[in-house]
């Protein structure tokens, strides 16, 4: 069990990490060229920050499902966490998507 704890909780850290290096040093180098081609340049603070809280939010499940790990065997509580936060996650950053890409894959 202390396995996977340390392993959510350190690659959490890392997504949490990624996401606060996306969002304010508007650094786009994580994400691929094409979900990014069609954003304006005035556009990219308001793109990475959005992204980037995105990225914050499933790492940040990803720490506390580490956290419940410690103190429950129920897997469904274990798991809520970061289940929660991915759809959470995925839905602030396909709203930037959308509104500045134009969508995830554009050519």
């Amino acid at each position: 069990m202390i396995k996977y704890f340390m392993s959510d909780l350190v690659i959490g850290l890392v997504v949490v990490g990624l996401g606060i290096w996306t969002w304010k040093k508007q650094n786009l180098v994580i994400l691929h060229e094409y979900h990014y081609k069609n954003v304006k340049p005035e556009d990219i603070p308001a793109y990475t920050k959005a992204m980037g809280i995105g990225e914050i939010v499933i790492g940040a499940g990803l720490c506390l499902t580490a956290v419940c790990m410690l103190f429950s065997s129920n897997e469904v509580l274990v798991y809520a966490p970061v289940a929660a936060s991915v759809v959470i996650g995925f839905l602030v950053m396909n709203k930037a998507q959308m509104k500045y890409n134009g969508g995830w894959f554009t050519k």
